[in-house]
């Protein structure tokens, strides 16, 4: 006898599609419609489920505890796949971290930028988004690309919060032979390294499977120019999304426009073809901002209760005056570099640019320290007969260093101009260089203690007793300097320090003496967080990409980096997610030099700017960091560096001569149109939504999924110990028991193994198992389920673009008829109130007698949700 044909809508099951309905029944295949999908199936892979209204007309109706796990297994995930609350995070999850899964995992494909301030947690936002998507399967594939300095921290973080485990590219290992790109499927790699196309790696690259999500951190090096044109980092993320070898996309960056449109249009083209041209103008094209960027302020985002979590950080200046030793160096070197610009204006163009880059790099070293500029013009002296190939190699990497703005570069940097002013000998200074020089070397010699440094001491202990501190400097000289007067103080033991190579000469050791000491970047930042020392030196090795809020809210600017865009990623280390108190900032100028009196003008110019923005935005916001952003380093290292020539007398109109662009119309419109139309969390219209659980609230599900396998938890004030059921072992990686498990995320910070979450095998395959169940309907006692309870889950018929993520709804009735619509996550809280009765629940029940009434209640409450959405 042949089979009846299938019927349209009928609901059937596939081993691997799970639940679908019927399309087309063309004999040999059915054509089904599953979730997101619609697949042409052979005959004998699907098989009938029944119906609602057939599951309604049996004698014998589904155990209750069957039918409740179903049900919160499928509302978990429909919580999960929104908001990521339930996973395996180590720390409490604030409310715009939320938001941002939610906005980004709304639909798939999905294509965003996400532009965050400083210290809002993007790694905890990216963990968010991937933790549902590759719980699900749908994010199989992974690529991470981040800046070299941040690979360690991307892999690191994601591991130890989420339980997502990158591997790390490495040129060695990617080879026609080894298959790099083929074998491995979540990878976090260098845009530095990957930019490059080295011995074949783009083609083997995009020969590779497609990935499902690519993330970018620091997504402004993707930069197209309109001149020069697109850099390499670019030109790969266009080669990647041009041959189809990425799906969805994610990019990071608290600075999207740098101050040129078209390059933060070609960033957003690459998100967006389809919406943004850099070739047509920004105004007509900002409507469609909300649809492709996130932008949270720090001082905006608030805890579940509302409570805002960023105060502003209190700001202190101590201000000091030369010793006579000292007053006599610097006027003496500022004449030197006045001396050495008049020389180099009789030159060829090229020398005096060459001339023009020592002398800033002089300049610089001496607004840090004189121990800075005294070690260089030691250097200098030393290589006087030394030939110039080598600054012509420093000028070049130089070049380079600046086009990339990170951290990173910012040692490098440093680390470059003490090179250059030490061995750019060829390159004449002056007429008599070598005399002026030798002039300069003694009056440094002649100075026994740095005013500088004593008044940071005085600092420390007149004002912050007792406090761990963190220092900022940006030369290695000026922090072994620090580094010695704070070891002879408080002793060796309460100082270490971070920077590019991990060496610190000339400082006082352990045992007394005066050496060189060694310490990784990771161990040094370990020992400052946990109380182990009190002071911590940093250049800007340790500006970007990592935490030390932990046990320290005050930091201190020893010297003024000549980017101000270094100062906001210096204070994101400690102005960040996880910091308990208002952050303390010291900072120490001589208002008698010229540099202390451009930072004056230049700080109270970005006041101005900020106030003028209050008055025409909705919310309060500091938007010094995009104003600057959008301003080229270039501006303030020639305002700091022509300042010496500037004439007293008219220091203020030369100021605002040279500074008329910072803040000028066209950055107040570009800041105010990024501002006003991307998409932001607001928690007064996001708060109704935001779901109220947590991962205690999986407790409930997974007992009873343990008890459904024939398997007794063992309960205890540490957590829950079980043996783990037959059916979810399937995966070496699954142990046969598992002791002093937890739901708390306060027990993850002690010991990640013992967290349960989604992403945890166990619950993943509880999950699984119990969404699988052929249950439906079942009844309860009135005194356990006041009334009826429909579970609806709803999911996108469209299949072509993005989709939606399905969402489960729950429609209670009331003893008065009226059905009262539940939210996913009220729905769980409402399951997890019945299924703790287990013992009421393991028989199944017989139908009721108004089978009738049972289908239009049922029926009434799919209109009514139906309607509410």
């Amino acid at each position: 006898m042949s089979e009846r044909p299938y019927q349209v809508d009928e609901p059937v099951r596939h081993r691997l599609f799970g639940t679908g309905a019927v399309i087309a029944d063309r004999g040999a295949t059915i054509v089904v419609r599953f979730e997101g999908d619609i697949r042409e199936l052979q005959r004998g892979s699907i098989e009938r489920v029944a119906s609602p209204s057939a599951r309604l007309a049996r004698p014998v109706w589904d155990i209750p505890l069957e039918v409740l796990s179903r049900a919160q297994a499928e509302t978990i995930l429909s919580v999960n796949d929104a908001w990521g609350v339930f996973s395996r995070s180590r720390i409490a999850l604030l409310p715009h971290q939320l938001w941002v899964c939610r906005e980004v995992n709304r639909e798939w494909p999905f294509r965003w930028l996400v532009a965050d301030d400083v210290g809002l947690g993007k790694t905890i936002e990216a963990g968010l988004i991937l933790t549902p998507l590759i719980a699900s399967g749908r994010v199989r594939r992974l690529l991470v690309l981040c800046p070299a300095s941040l690979v360690e921290q991307w892999q690191q973080r994601l591991r130890t919060m989420f339980d997502i485990r990158l591997a790390v590219y490495t040129p060695e290992a990617d080879t026609p032979r080894t298959d790099f790109w083929h074998t491995h499927h979540q990878v976090v790699v260098s845009l530095q390294t990957l930019r490059a196309d080295h011995k074949g790696r783009h083609d083997r690259l995009v020969e590779a499977d497609a990935w499902d999500l690519m993330v970018v951190d620091e997504a402004h090096h993707l930069n197209a120019d309109e001149k020069s044109g697109p850099t390499l980092g670019y030109q790969l993320a266009k080669k990647l999304v041009e041959h189809k070898r990425v799906v969805s996309m994610v990019y990071f960056t608290g600075t999207p426009h740098r101050g040129k449109t078209f390059g933060f249009l070609s960033l957003l083209h690459l998100l967006r073809p389809d919406l943004f041209d850099p070739n047509q103008r920004l105004v007509d094209q900002l409507p469609q901002l909300r649809n492709v960027m996130i932008r949270n302020n720090k001082y905006n985002v608030t805890d579940l209760h509302g409570k805002r979590l960023f105060q502003e950080p209190e700001v202190q200046m101590v201000t000091y005056a030369y010793s006579p030793e000292e007053q006599a160096f610097y006027d003496t070197l500022t004449d030197f570099i006045c001396r050495g610009r008049a020389y180099a204006a009789r030159l060829p163009r090229a020398d005096q640019s060459a001339v023009a880059l020592v002398l800033i790099a002089m300049q610089k070293l001496a607004s840090s320290s004189v121990a800075a500029i005294r070690r260089a013009i030691r250097g200098r002296l030393r290589r006087m007969s030394e030939g110039r190939a080598r600054i012509e190699a420093l000028k070049a990497r130089r070049t380079v260093l600046e086009a990339l703005d990170d951290a990173e570069a910012g040692d490098a940097l440093a680390l470059i101009d003490e090179q250059i002013a030490e061995l750019d000998t060829d390159v004449v200074l002056m007429e008599d260089e070598e005399p002026a020089l030798r002039d300069l070397l003694r009056l440094a010699d002649a100075i026994q203690q740095e005013t500088k440094i004593a008044e940071l001491l005085k600092a420390v202990e007149s004002r912050f007793p007792g406090r761990s501190v963190l220092f900022f400097t940006e030369y290695k000289a000026t922090q072994s300097l620090l580094m010695r007067a704070l070891g002879e103080t408080y002793g060796p033991g309460a100082v270490t320090f971070i920077n590019g190579d991990g060496r610190a000469d000339d400082v006082l050791r352990a045992d007394g003496s005066v050496g060189t000491v060694v310490a990784s970047r990771d161990e040094a930042a370990a020992r400052f967080n946990c109380g182990a020392v009190r002071f911590l030196v940093s250049t800007e090795a340790g500006g970007e990409g990592i935490d030390l809020q932990s046990a320290c809210h005050t930091l201190i600017h020893v010297d003024l980096p000549w980017n101000p865009m270094r100062m906001h990623q210096r204070v994101g280390r400690l102005n960040r997610y996880g910091q308990q108190r208002r952050v303390t900032i010291l900072s120490l100028r001589n208002p008698s030099t010229v540099e202390a009196r451009i930072w004056q003008k230049l700080d109270e110019k970005l006041d101005r700017i900020n106030q003028a923005f209050a008055h025409v935005m909705d919310a309060p916001e500091d938007l010094k960091q995009l104003v600057l952003g959008m301003a080229t380093p270039k501006l303030f290292e020639g305002l700091l560096a022509d300042a010496v020539e500037a004439p007293k007398d008219r220091l203020n109109q030369w100021f605002d001569e040279r500074t008329a662009t910072l803040g000028g119309t066209d950055v107040v419109e570009a800041v105010r149109a990024l501002v006003g139309n991307v998409n932001k969390f607001d928690f007064q219209q996001v708060s109704a939504a935001l779901p109220k659980v947590d991962l205690p609230d999986l407790r409930h599900f997974f007992e009873a999924a343990l008890t459904l396998n024939g398997r007794q938890p063992m309960s205890a004030n540490d957590g829950i110990t079980f043996n783990t059921p037959d059916a979810w072992r399937d995966s070496p990686a699954v142990r046969t028991r598992y002791e002093r498990m937890s739901f708390d995320r306060d027990t993850g910070t002690q010991d990640a193994n013992r967290l349960l979450g989604v992403g945890h095998r166990v619950i993943d395959a509880a999950l699984v198992q119990a969404r699988s169940r052929d249950v439906l309907t079942t009844s309860l006692p009135r005194a356990t389920l006041a009334g009826p309870l429909v579970v609806v889950r709803l999911s996108d018929r469209i299949t072509e673009g993005a989709t939606r993520a399905a969402v489960i709804i729950g429609a209670q009735q009331s003893e008065d008829g009226a059905f009262r619509i539940l939210s996913d996550w009220e729905l769980l809280k409402r399951l997890n109130e019945v299924s703790w009765r287990k013992k009421l629940m393991r028989e199944p029940p017989s139908a009721p007698a108004a089978l009738a009434g049972a289908e239009a209640c049922i029926n009434q409450a799919i209109a009514i949700v139906l309607g509410s959405v």
